[in-house]
């Protein structure tokens, strides 16, 4: 924390026992809640052994690395590489995001589970990095150890999923919640909604710990209060830890949020140490922010009480009942196209897993007028696949618009997606159509020729649509990135119109020097510069009219040049050069 300026048998005893026994360094516990007894017996016990597993890594990448796990530092890279790891190999969507506002640059560490509706997100996450003067085992392994096992549980058991379960390990917690504001702050307002909670947890294993939660009181507290409420322990208020880490970050973008903290430099009473053991008069952690603070320094009890809390909410929050259905989303980029008489135009179908495993699609379209014909490329991917829709208009196609329906058929399950097509008449032998291949950059890279790490997935930065965009610069040194694609414009046509979207995310703070750029080019002509002066949330549409190149092969190019400090990213989506 910044500094300031449960298995079945072990469900059923727990249940069994609660309005009998009393549990060490608690009062006598009160009768469980029914729907308290219902997740208890449906989640997981979080091996407690397991955890201290990870805080012992933690501790000897610290050893091996100069004595912590400062954010910046070869042991936080080292505590990202092991974190990873177990979760690429338990079958993660892993994402690295860099920090380039921090103090220290270095990795956010976001791992996806890929089940669940992708808009319905519950997020639960933990600073990984410590303070330079040690280990950082209780601030904060405990809490990064307590989310990786349970991350590493979910994915073993792989239950039916009501919602998307996001893990996150921030960056930079301690110079000011860095990471974590970063990685808000990268969300489109979209994004941000689709998070339904976010439960931070930090500090979960103090020695002369207390049981606290953030914003007890709040419906996103429940299942965290509930669990331990089952066990009578009378959690309180996370006074000690308002606005010093990183659920702070979402709670200032209006989102949701709630946790587990044990308690940091503040003292018992003797009100607490009388319900929950302990030393009054003490601080929950004496070794709060020193070099003391190593696995010696943690009350397995409340560390496993945490963690099998955090088990608790997930299956309460995100868990269904029985096996897993299989299901699958269906997407098309761009959503409308234009073809005259005599062309054709294509767009992307994007299709993803949401739930259970992989099947294969097949694809189908309906509602093309008299003339126009509808082909995918390939005719049928596995879940998680692209193909490319080509609509192909004879000389004597009706005119007007048209909704056509993209089917997507799995073993399980049917979904559909809408494609506004609009056919025109052409004029002098035009033939027309959107003629800009792979717009979405769903499809890989070709046929566009990139900078190494342009069109990416990086989820540093949101797509516009689907996952793929193309991201130049935002490295926060002296770079420059190229995008660019050949086409071919056709003679004879009434209108050409090249459209793109551009979002421009700056960490430069100035209103009057254009220190980072974006030239876009149509051969050697330049349409258009925008720089970080033009910074904005969100994604803008930039059109041009290409009428003068009618005829010719012209090469577009985008030119990112980013001076020697502070990022400026230049993020581009759904490129259409629509002629008709």
């Amino acid at each position: 924390m910044r500094r300031s300026t449960p298995t079945t048998s072990l469900a059923l005893a727990l249940v069994a026992t609660l309005t009998t026994a009393s549990l060490a360094g608690t009062a006598s516990a009160a009768p469980a809640s029914a729907p308290a007894q219902a997740a208890a017996l449906a989640a997981p016990d979080i091996s407690v052994t397991n955890v201290q597993a990870h805080l012992t890594q933690f501790n000897s990448i610290a050893n091996s690395n100069g004595g912590n796990r400062r954010a910046g530092s070869a042991g936080y890279a080292a505590s990202v590489s092991y974190v990873k790891g177990k979760l690429q190999a338990a079958g993660y969507t892993v994402t690295e995001q860099t920090c380039t506002t921090c103090t220290y640059p270095g990795s956010n560490l976001i791992a996806e589970w890929p089940q669940g509706p992708a808009d319905q997100v519950v997020m639960f996450g933990a600073h990984l990095d410590s303070v330079a003067a040690g280990p950082g085992i209780n601030d904060n392994g405990s809490g990064s150890a307590t989310l990786l096992e349970n991350a590493l549980v979910l994915a073993a058991q792989s239950p039916s999923m009501t919602k998307r379960v996001r893990f996150a390990w921030w960056n930079g917690e301690e110079q000011g919640l860095q990471g974590s504001k970063y990685y808000v702050n990268q969300l489109s307002s979209t994004q941000r909604g689709y998070i339904k909670g976010y439960y931070n947890f930090d500090m979960v294993g103090s020695p002369n710990g207390g049981y606290f939660i953030n914003r007890i009181t709040s419906a996103t507290a429940a299942p965290l209060k509930a669990y331990w409420d089952s066990f009578g322990i009378q959690p309180e208020e996370n006074t000690e830890g308002q606005g010093r880490s990183d659920d702070y970050s979402f709670a200032n973008a209006g989102i949701q949020t709630s946790g587990y903290a044990a308690g940091a430099s503040y003292t018992k009473t003797a009100a607490q140490a009388s319900k929950w053991g302990g030393t009054s008069g003490a601080a929950y952690d004496g070794c709060y922010h020193r070099s003391c603070d190593t696995t010696s320094n943690i009350n397995t009890t409340v560390l496993n009480r945490s963690a099998d809390g955090v088990a608790y909410a997930i299956w309460a929050l995100a868990v269904g009942s029985g096996t897993p259905t299989n299901d699958f989303s269906l997407a098309v980029s761009p959503t409308s196209g234009t073809v005259a008489r005599g062309g054709s135009t294509t767009a992307t179908v994007s299709t993803a897993t949401t739930s259970g495993s992989a099947q294969t699609v097949t694809l189908a379209a309906s509602g093309a007028p008299s003339g126009v014909t509808v082909g995918f490329s390939p005719s049928s991917v596995t879940s998680g696949g692209s193909a490319t829709l080509t609509v192909s208009a004879s000389s004597t196609a009706t005119t007007g618009t048209f909704t056509i329906t993209v089917t997507g058929t799995g073993g399980s399950a049917t979904r559909t997606t809408s494609y506004t097509l609009t056919v025109t008449g052409g004029s002098g032998g035009c033939t027309g159509g959107q003629l800009i291949g792979n717009g979405s950059f769903e499809s890989g890279t070709t046929p566009w020729t990139a900078s190494s790490g342009v069109i990416t997935n990086d989820q540093g930065q949101a797509a516009r649509t689907g996952s793929y965009k193309a991201w130049l610069n935002g490295y926060g040194s002296s770079r420059t990135d190229t995008l660019s694609q050949s086409v071919t414009l056709p003679a004879g046509c009434t209108s050409y119109t090249l459209a793109f979207w551009l979002h421009i995310d700056s960490a430069e703070t100035t209103t009057s020097t254009a220190y980072d750029k974006l030239t876009v080019q149509v051969g050697s002509t330049t349409l258009a510069t925008y720089s970080n002066l033009n910074k904005a949330s969100g994604y803008t549409q930039r059109s041009f009219d290409l009428a003068a190149y009618a005829g010719q092969t012209v090469t577009l190019k985008w030119t990112g040049v980013e001076d020697a400090s502070l990022q400026t990213s230049f993020v581009i989506d759904d490129v259409t050069l629509q002629v008709g």
